[in-house]
């Protein structure tokens, strides 16, 4: 059984109301825009939801939009962004959710508690770019 979308955006919307700041898509792939204050919220039912079941957290990296040209950029956009890249087992599907955090403070919620796998990727974020993750139990360089 596929996810649809269209009805997923909804319901985000629907439910999460401003936190969700925009719905796009990348080469046929849906990017979900969020509030880094919402990022566990929307990260957690996102998991959950029967309907999206993204099951499988299978990156976390970071952007800085620093030196972005001004026609890739979107007035919602802070100094870096957050990229979680999620995946759906039972649905054979695939969602990116950017998060926007602002250059001070550098900070959002750990997705850690959520899966396990974020432990790693928020790591290499706070030594490569700075962003902080409040809450992760183990916040040290590693490279």
């Amino acid at each position: 059984m596929t996810i649809d979308f269209k009805a997923l955006e909804r319901d985000l919307r629907a439910r999460f109301g401003a936190d969700v700041l925009d719905w796009t898509e990348f080469r046929g792939q849906p990017v979900l825009h969020i509030q880094r204050g919402a990022n566990v919220k929307v990260l957690s039912w996102l998991r959950d939801d029967p309907s999206a079941r993204f099951d499988m957290l299978t990156d976390v990296t970071c952007v800085d939009n620093l030196k972005l040209p001004e026609d890739m950029t979107k007035p919602y956009m802070d100094r870096f962004t957050v990229v979680y890249q999620l995946t759906s087992l039972e649905h054979a599907a695939r969602l990116r959710v950017k998060a926007y955090v602002p250059e001070e403070p550098p900070e959002i919620e750990t997705a850690a508690g959520l899966w396990l796998a974020a432990l790693w990727g928020e790591r290499e974020v706070f030594d490569m770019f700075g962003v902080v993750f409040k809450g992760h139990p183990d916040l040290r360089r590693i490279l």
